[in-house]
């Protein structure tokens, strides 16, 4: 046991071990419990939360919003509180409107520069990635919201070539250069939107400044965590990652478990009995994929799955007491929900029960009653 110092001088004696790990990111993660009140204060709080699966990235955002349904969050995207782009890595995530501009601000070169091998090979340059980003903002402006369809058709009437991978690296280059973002959708559409017209000026933060905030949201939202976990969460290059972690340091503990330092804000560890630690995770949801080293949330016996569909680090997982034991699929025919569950190791009868009041959550989620719930393989 050793006495480790928070940023307001108080003493601790912590004696963390890594079974604890899964305890306090379900709680710094807001799964256990959650004051947060809205979407944009989920999302913001969490930094960004990957988002390309956006039906189950919805339901990222309600496992952290308590009482939350999914039209909610349908709405609050509709109006722009919260907002679905590139960011942080290639691929979509939500970010709130007040931090897009300084996240892009740090994370928009990184991808670039990811980009930059498939740009070559999809023979794009900076000539052309001019002209599609001047196209774009043309046909924009005024507050229209048009479909990344409707945007190709303007794209190859000025004689861009944009299909496929082309079109998809046109519109990325677009969201990090920050022109465009998500509008509202029109049915199941997205749209997108200038950004500058959709989110007015928000507050502006140095390269520095910038760093440090993403730093300090990664660990106190998803500690305890290690350096690398947050280089491979943010994109970031170690050298980057580590010039933000000196500079927030004095907020987080650091301790060395299995041979590897964790970062972690200091908290009372609750007793979890009557909290959220069972659910039904989302692809991609950040208690997964928000981390390289996902061995502290699965047994040691099921890290390679008997089924290759049940991939943990991506699939919809089935988490209880804050650790991964199974898989999870679910089919909506009209107003009936089926859930598949598939054991990695078998279900025990708490797993069952405590599988089935998840199962009840999501469903509420969605607005399907208890009684056109299905569970499929559970019992």
């Amino acid at each position: 046991m050793k006495i480790l110092k928070t940023n307001s001088h108080k003493s601790y004696f912590s004696s963390m071990q890594f079974s604890d790990i899964p305890k306090h990111r379900l709680l710094n993660q807001k799964i256990a419990e959650s004051n947060l009140s809205s979407p944009e204060e989920v999302v913001s709080y969490m930094a960004a939360m990957q988002a390309q699966e956006y039906a189950m990235a919805k339901w990222a955002i309600g496992l952290r919003l308590p009482n939350s349904k999914d039209a909610t969050i349908e709405e609050a995207f509709n109006k722009g509180e919260i907002l679905r782009t590139h960011i942080l890595r290639p691929t979509w995530h939500f970010v709130a409107p007040k931090d897009i501009r300084w996240i892009l601000k740090i994370s928009a070169p990184r991808v670039h520069a990811i980009n930059a091998f498939m740009m070559r090979k999809m023979e794009l340059d900076t000539q052309i990635y001019h002209r599609s980003n001047d196209i774009i903002t043309k046909a924009l402006e005024g507050n229209k919201q048009l479909t990344r369809t409707e945007l190709n058709q303007e794209l190859q009437r000025n004689k861009i070539k944009s299909n496929g991978i082309s079109l998809s690296l046109l519109m990325m280059h677009a969201e990090l250069e920050g022109l465009i973002c998500s509008s509202a959708r029109k049915g199941k559409q997205f749209t997108y939107a200038l950004l500058d017209e959709r989110i007015p000026e928000t507050k502006t933060l140095t390269e520095d400044e910038a760093l440090a905030e993403l730093t300090q949201r990664y660990f106190r939202s998803r500690g305890p965590a290690t350096l690398q976990d947050f280089v491979t969460w943010s994109g970031l290059t170690v050298t980057s990652a580590r010039k933000g972690l000196n500079s927030v340091k004095e907020n987080f503990n650091f301790e060395i478990l299995n041979e590897k330092e964790y970062i972690f804000h200091q908290q009372e560890l609750k007793v979890l009995d009557k909290l959220q630690t069972s659910f039904l995770m989302p692809d991609y949801d950040e208690y997964g994929i928000g981390y390289k080293d996902r061995s502290a949330i699965l047994e040691p016996k099921v890290e390679k799955p008997i089924n290759p569909r049940d991939n943990p680090i991506f699939n919809r997982m089935i988490v209880v007491d804050g650790k991964i034991i199974g898989s999870w699929y679910r089919t909506i025919t009209g107003d009936k929900l089926v859930i598949e569950t598939r054991p990695f190791n078998g279900f025990s009868k708490t797993d069952k029960i405590k599988i089935k009041q998840a199962a009840e959550h999501f469903a509420h989620f969605l607005g399907i009653s208890d009684q056109n719930l299905i569970l499929s393989n559970l019992y």
